[in-house]
């Protein structure tokens, strides 16, 4: 009933309470002054000149009070100025009263009285605002179910979102937890700091509904194996960025609090938890991925970390990325050898020695280049990278008598109409001949569809658009494109490896495609803005058509054929596709390394068009000329 109360008084209410209760301080501080000054007769000692002080008093408390505004300041947000604005009151008190006592003649009351009165209508005024402040958080409190929430940091960020929330009707933060030994059983903004060891005891003591991660400054892979820790305490985690991207132009991290539900956006239920394990085809063999810094080679990289693996040899040609993978490596399994490997899959001489020295069981080839656009752009290095670094790792793990090799490949390989896409089946075709000619290596391949959170996807890109204000871009009103997350295109490649008999082609079973605009709608109206369009002309962000990039098909599929033969999993398809004979590979390859030595583009399209199913070339593109 009181929380009713407090929340049906009007502003104009408030603010009179307030400036009578100031008041009233001003004369009771007065009283105490003369008592604590007079002694026991001073209530014999009060004259009309106590009269003419308290109301000289008043006039100062009241005056100061509407100038300073210190009668309007909320009491959830009265901190350090609103007591300096009362002790620039109670100085002002002692001030003109002094001046008063000297000024009119006669005047009995001795100045000590008045500055007496000044301290004590501080104590009084601080005092009695922070006691409300305290007991309205209460009020508030209880008549509202707030969520609670643990703050993972207590850093610069996460104090500042601590004290945010200290005044909050709708969040309550409960507890720090910090890795720095320094920080922790310390008191910061109110709460405490524990140890991250004990996190999961801090949720059931706390009933913790929501963790925050409020470590902005910290490399992205390690607030991503903390955010895939912390989700296994049942609690939603949501990731903060720093106060001061809140106000600058980094927008790509402000989505990042926002968690995007990604069973919503695939229409479907998620896959990696119904697709069986794979722990044995890996336990105790050398294992080597390729491209294992890039968004599939690294999750393949976690993934067969917990496989127990004899030796993980990373291969990457970009060094900050394999140095990232290496050391989140090395924090998650740091019993497991891991091998870093700077170097590129095109270097022949540097695959031949790797395999043979190292000794590799099983190889996951997911080097290549990937975005169309920018393949289309430069199609000679992306042919060089996505056939012939497939044809040097591929030949190398045959001489070196590998046991598996898988291709990560890709939908766009089929019927493609883009250079990247061709690169692609030039790959698979590479794959399936060595397939029918090898003893010793069981070779097989994997096509993803798009795969959602990887670089380059749609789902980043949308969500920066939308941190920005829009508009979100879509190429085609009806585009639409198969989806998976990274977990089950990573789970895929693995089950591929123990499933392969030779030549098989594997896809998951991903139900209809999606419409990307439809993809586009959701991330807008999951972030609480609404699409701005002709039925909704005062809609938040707009959806732009932007027109179909070179090479960009509006459909894609996931197979050249429809004959579809089982797996032991009903989620995991398996087709075996025709290819080019061994003879016509060889031509086919023959010509395509003369169009890339030689920076041919002419020679390059040719050889697409005559040896690749229904490409259709691009009128435009720059290819490295």
């Amino acid at each position: 009933m009181f929380y009713n109360f407090v929340n049906s008084l009007r502003s104009s209410h408030k603010h009179a309470i307030f400036l009578a209760m100031d008041l009233v301080l001003a004369v009771i501080a007065y009283g105490a002054a003369s008592a604590m000054f007079l002694g026991s007769n001073w209530m014999n000692a009060l004259s009309v000149d106590s009269l003419i002080d308290i109301a000289a008093i008043l006039a100062v408390v009241a005056a100061l009070s509407v100038k300073f505004g210190l009668n309007k300041v909320k009491l959830n947000a009265y901190e350090m100025q609103g007591m300096v604005d009362s002790a620039f009151i109670a100085v002002a008190i002692v001030g003109i009263s002094v001046i008063n006592s000297l000024l009119l003649p006669g005047q009995s009351t001795h100045p000590t009285i008045f500055l007496i009165t000044g301290m004590i209508f501080l104590i009084l005024s601080v005092l009695l605002r922070l006691v409300m402040r305290v007991a309205l958080l209460r009020i508030y409190r209880s008549g509202n179910r707030r969520l609670r929430v643990l703050i993972y940091g207590a850093g610069q960020t996460g104090q500042q979102l601590a004290n945010a929330l200290a005044t909050d009707k709708t969040v309550m933060p409960v507890a720090f937890v910090d890795d720095e030994p320094r920080l922790q059983a310390l008191t910061i903004a109110g709460l405490k700091v524990y140890n991250p060891s004990g996190i999961r005891k801090l949720v059931d003591r706390y009933d913790v509904q929501r963790i925050v991660l409020a470590m902005p400054s910290a490399p992205r892979n390690v607030r991503t194996q903390l955010i895939r820790e912390l989700t296994d305490t049942g609690c939603e985690v949501h990731a903060l960025p720093s106060f001061a991207d809140l106000i600058s132009n980094n927008a790509s991290t402000l989505y990042e609090s926002r968690p995007v539900d990604l069973g919503d956006l695939l229409g479907r239920d998620g896959l990696e938890d119904q697709l069986p394990g794979v722990s044995d085809t890996y336990a105790g063999r050398n294992i080597l991925v390729t491209g294992a810094g890039g968004s599939i080679g690294s999750e393949l990289c976690r993934q067969i970390g917990g496989c127990r693996p004899a030796n993980l040899i990373l291969l990457d040609h970009g060094e900050h990325a394999l140095f990232q993978i290496a050391r989140e490596l090395h924090g998650l399994v740091p019993d497991i050898k891991v091998t870093p490997i700077l170097g590129s899959v095109t270097d022949k001489a540097l695959v031949n020695v790797l395999m043979q020295s190292k000794k590799v069981d099983i190889v996951l080839h997911a080097a290549a280049y990937k975005h169309v656009p920018l393949v289309e752009e430069n199609a000679i290095e992306g042919m060089r990278n996505n056939v012939i670094g497939t044809r040097v790792v591929a030949n190398a793990a045959r001489d070196a008598g590998v046991e598996r090799f898988i291709l990560v490949s890709t939908d766009k390989a089929v019927r493609p109409t883009s250079v990247m896409g061709a690169s692609k089946r030039f790959a698979e075709m590479i794959v399936q001949d060595l397939a029918t000619r090898a003893s010793t290596t069981r070779f097989s391949m994997v096509r993803f569809g798009n795969v959602m959170g990887s670089s380059g996807s749609v789902i980043p890109l949308f969500a920066e658009q939308i941190a920005k204000g829009g508009p979100v871009t879509l190429t085609h009103a009806d585009v639409t494109r198969y989806f998976m997350t990274i977990p089950e295109a990573a789970r895929l490649v693995l089950l591929a490896g123990s499933f392969a008999r030779g030549g098989d082609v594997f896809v998951l079973d991903m139900g209809e495609p999606i419409a990307v605009r439809d993809m586009a709608r959701k991330m807008i109206e999951g972030s609480g803005l609404s699409v701005r369009d002709a039925a909704n002309p005062d809609g938040d962000i707009e959806i732009a058509i932007t027109g179909l990039r070179p090479g960009e098909k509006l459909h894609e599929e996931l197979l050249i054929g429809s004959d579809m033969l089982t797996t032991p999993h009903s989620k995991i398809l398996r087709a075996q596709e025709g290819h080019l004979s061994e003879i016509e590979l060889a031509k086919a390859l023959k010509s395509l390394s003369e169009a890339i030595e030689t920076r041919d583009v002419a020679l390059l399209r040719s050889v697409l068009s005559r040896w690749i199913e229904q490409t259709d070339p691009v009128d435009e593109a720059s290819v490295n000329e």
